[in-house]
């Protein structure tokens, strides 16, 4: 795999001055870019909430809510 430097040398790069700065009336160079964009994803994730973990958080919920409301009965 071969990798380019986005960033642009200040010492081989015609308009740059010493430290990379851009004398006034120049234009800056064109901002780098990544080579590649990473491999190619053949399956994308399903987007949104599976089935199992809502029915999970809703029997806990259920259960905490019980469990209060048995309180709240035994106190009375």
């Amino acid at each position: 795999m071969s990798y380019a430097n986005p960033d642009p040398d200040p010492d081989t790069t015609t308009g740059l001055e010493a430290g990379g700065e851009v004398p006034p009336g120049e234009t800056p160079p064109a901002e780098g870019s990544t080579s590649e964009s990473g491999p190619f994803e053949k399956h994308n994730p399903a987007t949104g909430w599976s089935v199992v973990p809502v029915v999970l958080i809703t029997l806990v919920v259920v259960a905490v809510l019980l469990f209060f409301v048995g309180y709240l009965i035994e106190l009375q």
